[in-house]
Formats: structure tokens, C-alpha cells, sequence
């Protein structure tokens, strides 16, 4: 079911005790998609991590961030989406989501962190865009929030430092160009992952974000 919420962070609250019972925290991994994989040290989503997805807009980080709802959704496992006023449902499709598990709160304003705490209480991946830099006291709750409930939290941000909070994993677009063929285009992007889970030096990876049918893809 495609189910676009009211703004309310009441509705929020009521969307998430409703599929509460379809989302059991059955393993502590949820997957990715393939070209995604070594960018985690699991080589899937940890469920009760912090991942933050930076990069200026353009670069592709919305799309890289929306994209690890695909893998999990067509699982079966549900979603959320707060913070974007177009998400773009057709590229989310596109991308491999599966729309029927995503719950989406467009335009929460000043009770972002509300819905977000909500949503937590029932679905298995959150994606948020904070309205501006986080304050380190909502960051520290929303991540104790997402531990006890075993959900994974991804936060976009333009800079890391918008998100106070050491996170379990950074993924960082470092550089994006467009190709175009004709009529297809095309943008290839450079993808760091560095963060408190990642061993050693940063795990890199060169995607298509997206391809030129939509989808993400590992850059030859």
C-alpha cells in the first residue's frame, strides 16, 4: 500500500501502532541492494545503526540514501520517508522500492523529530531530512530510540556536520557527473563510507546514480 500521511505527527503516531505487528526485528541484518554491498562492513543494514548520507544537492545522495529502502521493502520489511516534499515516488520506483511499504510524511515542520520517533515505534528503516542542522540532544534521542527498537535510522545531510552524532556509518558522495547518450542520461558518482563500524581506512565504491533505466549500479 502506497500511504501518504497528513503532516501531523498524530497521524504519524497512529500509522506507526498500525503496522506495528508487520515489521518483527527477525535478524539484525536488512538488505541491500547488490552494487551497495561493500560499502557496510555487514554488507547489509545493521538494524539499530545510524547511517548518514551526505552530498551537496545533485550529487545523487537523496537517490543513494532513498535506495536502501528498496532491498528491505521488497523483503517485506517496512519504511518510512520524513522530511522530503517530493521524494519522487516514480524514481523511488525506479530505483526498487517497493512503494506499497513505504510510509511517507512530507512536510512534518518543527515536530520532524516527533514523526521520526513515531515512525520508529513501527516500521524497520527511517529516512530523514532535518530541516537544518540537528541539535545533539534530538540526535542522541532519536539514536537511543532507534537502538531499543532495532531500526535502522538513515539521516541526509548536505555536510556531516549537520548530524552532531558520530555515525555507525557514513556514506559520503564525493563526486558526481552526468552522461548523457542521446536521450538517456545517466550519473556516475563517487560513494566514500567511513563511521564508528567501518574498519580501517574508508570502503569506496563508483555507482550509477542512477542508470540510465533508473536503477542504481556499480560504475565499471
Amino acid at each position: 500500500m502506497f500511504a501518504p500521511v497528513s503532516d501531523r505527527a498524530a497521524s504519524a503516531a497512529a500509522l506507526a501502532t498500525a503496522i506495528r505487528p508487520t515489521a518483527p526485528a527477525a535478524t539484525r541484518l536488512l538488505p541491500v541492494l547488490p552494487p551497495l554491498v561493500g560499502l557496510f562492513p555487514d554488507g547489509a543494514l545493521r538494524r539499530g545503526a545510524a547511517v548518514v548520507v551526505a552530498g551537496t544537492p545533485g550529487m545523487g545522495a537523496t537517490s543513494l540514501g532513498l535506495a536502501l529502502l528498496a532491498a528491505t521493502s521488497v523483503s517485506g520489511h517496512w519504511g518510512a520517508v520524513v522530511g522530503l516534499d517530493d521524494p519522487g515516488v516514480v524514481a523511488m520506483a525506479e530505483l526498487g522500492v517497493d512503494l506499497r511499504r513505504v510510509v511517507f510524511v512530507p512536510r512534518p515542520r518543527g515536530a520532524w523529530a516527533v514523526a521520526v520517533a513515531e515512525l520508529l515505534e513501527g516500521v524497520d528503516v527511517v529516512v530523514v531530512r532535518p530541516p537544518g542542522r540537528v541539535a545533539h540532544t534530538a540526535a542522541r534521542r532519536l539514536l537511543a530510540r532507534a537502538r531499543e527498537r532495532a531500526v535502522v535510522l538513515v539521516v541526509l545531510v548536505e555536510r556531516d556536520g549537520e548530524w552532531p552524532v558520530p555515525a555507525d556509518v557514513t556514506l559520503a558522495v564525493t563526486d558526481a557527473a552526468w552522461h548523457t547518450g542521446g536521450r538517456l542520461v545517466a550519473r556516475r558518482a563517487q560513494v566514500r563510507a567511513s563511521g564508528r563500524r567501518v574498519p580501517g581506512r574508508p570502503l569506496r565504491a563508483e555507482l550509477w546514480l542512477p542508470d540510465v533505466q533508473g536503477a542504481v549500479a556499480e560504475a565499471a
